[in-house]
Order: structure tokens, then sequence, then C-alpha cells
């Protein structure tokens, strides 16, 4: 039975333009730029250079620490430059520039698992690892890890099929279109964590994908329920959707697994289905163009390192009107300065708008209404949290919990002010972040020295 979280608002879904689009294929980008960090954690280190050939599916990117995840290349082609490249996330990163040869040539490292069921979950779990799969619906977190955390642990799987965010639509679609992947996945994971039955949460909103795979679940007698939830944001997030499906709160500062519950993207299950059964790590992502930008939103599928101009190239372009560019969804999305940033794993959404969608005050002031407290699904007050930041009270704001925001956008959603609070919580986490990192620094030196003295 569907439960409720605390807080969360009811935005129009803005869903219309695209959720009845099925998923095109991109016409294959000459040059893919593919970053070398794609997923929470130390970024890859590469081990390809210019002048290299390489193959759809090579490893191009080794994973650069415990929390890490391999990259791919997702055309064959030549490597042209191994270089700092603009990033979604601000600035450059490293990345691999490979031209495409238009030959599709796939790497020997490609095929199957061979006795696939006989695997055990430790055995699918390095498989998962070396097929580069990480949170698809935008955390990116590595999901070998979530995966071996919670072994033994879980006794409630969950696979996130909301979609909460305006706009978006590729789950949906995936849905639709891809239940053979969704339901095969969600076979996988119920054999790695040994249970009989696997949930699928998804919005009312899509009560067509409810249907649908009731329908494909009832004929192949899959251990998948269906629970059908009342649309509200944030509930993709893992600690609402699992307290909307089984009524558990995770702790502050605390796991899934400390509740006995792992969560998994639908495109990460996807993901999963097709690293066993073909063999092919992470190489493309299905992303939505939409917004009022843009002139023919779509559902598509294209390799992953396509820069986003060609996305909108294949949605006829930008209106002339359009003033900004978001990569992700309305609600958590990064504004993006430049079209050479390239789609990445964790690229789930393109957005245009032309008009007026977000609109602000140049000189906002918080009349302390109390919307924020009511909307924060974190039990956070942000009214106060915005107030310690904006002052650079970095203790204060660090005992009001701002780390536990999720920066979902909830409360910057519902204030009638118009408020930048997410923003300033991210400069306020920036700011004690560097604080923490100064004392450390200032600790060791001191201690460095008191032991130069003694010797």
């Amino acid at each position: 039975m569907a439960q409720a979280f605390f807080g969360g608002v009811h935005p129009n879904d803005m869903k219309a333009a695209t959720n009845g689009k099925v998923i095109e294929q991109l016409a294959p980008p000459a040059m893919v730029v593919i970053p070398m960090s794609q997923h929470i954690g130390a970024p890859c280190k590469p081990l390809v250079a210019v002048g290299d050939h390489v193959k759809v599916g090579q490893r191009i990117g080794e994973p650069g620490g415990f929390v890490s995840s391999p990259i791919h290349a997702s055309v064959s082609g030549e490597v042209v430059a191994v270089e700092p490249r603009p990033s979604s996330m601000g600035g450059d990163s490293l990345a691999v520039v490979i031209k495409n040869d238009f030959q599709n040539e796939l790497s020997e490292e490609v095929k199957p698992v061979e006795n696939a069921d006989k695997l055990s979950a430790e055995e699918l779990a390095e498989l998962v690892k070396n097929a580069g799969i990480v949170g698809m619906g935008g955390a990116t977190f590595p999901t070998h890890i979530k995966i071996t955390g919670a072994i033994g642990k879980a006794d409630t799987v969950i696979i996130n099929g909301v979609e909460c965010e305006p706009y978006i639509t590729s789950d949906h679609r995936t849905m639709l279109e891809r239940p053979e992947e969704v339901i095969g996945g969600a076979k996988l994971l119920a054999r790695m964590f040994n249970l009989d039955k696997v949930h699928i949460g998804i919005e009312v909103n899509k009560q067509d994908a409810i249907d649908f795979l009731n329908k494909k679940i009832a004929e192949e007698k899959a251990p998948v329920v269906i629970d059908p939830l009342h649309c509200r944001y944030p509930q993709g997030a893992e600690k609402q959707l699992i307290q909307a499906i089984t009524g558990r709160q995770v702790p502050p500062g605390g796991l899934p697994a400390d509740i006995g519950c792992a969560v998994f993207n639908l495109n990460t299950t996807c993901a999963i289905y097709r690293a066993v059964t073909t063999g092919m790590p992470v190489v493309s992502k299905i992303v939505t163009v939409t917004g009022s930008g843009v002139v023919d939103p779509k559902n598509i599928e294209c390799p992953i390192g396509t820069p986003i101009a060609n996305l909108f190239d294949a949605c006829g372009g930008l209106k002339d009107e359009t003033f900004k560019l978001v990569m992700g969804g309305p609600m958590m999305g990064m504004a993006q300065y430049t079209t050479d940033v390239p789609v990445n794993k964790g690229t789930g959404c393109m957005l245009a708008f032309a008009e007026n969608e977000g609109p602000s005050e140049e000189n906002p002031q918080c009349i302390r209404c109390g919307k924020c407290v009511a909307a924060c699904p974190m039990h956070l007050e942000p009214l106060f949290m915005y107030q310690y930041a904006k002052k650079g009270m970095l203790d204060e704001l660090e005992e009001a919990h701002v780390t536990d925001c999720m920066e979902c956008g909830a409360c910057t959603y519902t204030c009638p002010a118009r408020l930048h609070l997410v923003q300033m919580f991210k400069t306020g986490k920036q700011k004690l972040n560097a604080k923490k990192a100064a004392e450390r620094a200032a600790a060791e030196a001191k201690k460095a020295q008191e032991e130069k003295k003694e010797a």
C-alpha cells in the first residue's frame, strides 16, 4: 500500500510534449567527447592515447579508486584528443575525444555471459562493475558498490520508475517500448538478493505503463510487483520512494541498506539486463529533449559523449527566443553555458526555455511564510539555512543540517518570494567543505611541527 512521505510539492508535470513520442535513434555523431568522470567518486584514468583505434564497448577509462566506475567507447574510430573539455558541471574535465569511423566495430570484450543463471550474486556484481553501470537517473553512484553493500541486508528491492520531475519521459517510454529489459533486469536483481519479488514504483500519470507492465508480468509469471503511486515530487528520491512503498524511514545519515532496502533506477536495471544478456557496457543513453525552446520535442537514444548540440539539431533546432539550457529536469538540473557539453551516463533530459518558465526577483526578500519548511522532504528549515549561508554563519549552517539537503528544489519551487534557496545551499556546502579542509590542513601542519620539535 502506498504511504505518504513528509513534504513535497505538486508541480505541473509538463510531459505531454513527449510522453507519446517513441524513442528515436540519433544519427551517429561525427565526434564523441567521453568524459572520464561520469560518476560520483574518483575520475577514471584514460587507457588510450591519441592515434589509438577503439571499438564500441572497449574500455577506455580505468576506475581511479574504490568509488569509481569504468568508461567505455560508445563508437568505433580514432582517438584524436585526450584533454580537458567543457563539463556539464561547469568548467572543464578530462575527456577522450573519438572521431567516429561509422563502422560500428564491436569490441571483442563485448559478448553475452555464459551460464548467467549459475553466477553468484558477487559474480553478477563484478559483471555490473565491469560494465560501468551507475545510477542512471542522475545520481551516478556506482551500482556495484550499492549491490555489494546491500547483499545480505536488503529484504526489499525497489526499482525507481517514478520519473517525478516535470518534462522527463525517457523512463516512461522505456517501460512501454522495452518491457523485456525492465522485467529481465528485475529478475536479475531478485536473484542477486535472493528475493521472491521485486517492487517497481510508478506514478499514476503513467497508467499505460502500469497496465502494460502488469500484463507482461502476468504473462511471464515474473517475480515483480508494480506499486502505483500518487504523483508527488520528489518521490523519485530513494529515501522518499522507500517510505512511499514500504513505510520505512531511512535515519539521518543512514543508508537504505540500514533498513533493509535497496533502490535502483529503471534505466540502471535495464543496463544490468543488457550487460548480462549481450555483454554490452553502458555506451548509450535515452534523453528527453523538450521545453518551450525546442521546435520538435523528442525522446532520443544517443551514444555517450554526443554533444548536446546534436540533440537539439535532431529536434529541429532551438527557437530564436531561447534564453536558457538545462541538463536534467527543471527542479534539479544544471544550467549549461555551451552546447558543446556532451551527454553522459546521468543525462536524462535536455531542456531549452524560451518562455517565462523561471520567473525571478532581482532582490528577493523572505516573508517568513514557512512554505519552504512544509515542502522540505528532509525535515529541514530552509529559511534559516538561507540566512546562515547568506551571512557566512557556517557553524550555524552545519548545525541546521545543510549537508542533509538533497537539493531537490521543492523549497525554491514553493517560495513566493522566489529566494534562490538551493543555489545558496550549494554555495554554503562548498564554503563549509572548504572550511573543514582548511581546518584539517592546519591540524596536520601543527602536528607535523610538533613532531619535528620532539625529534
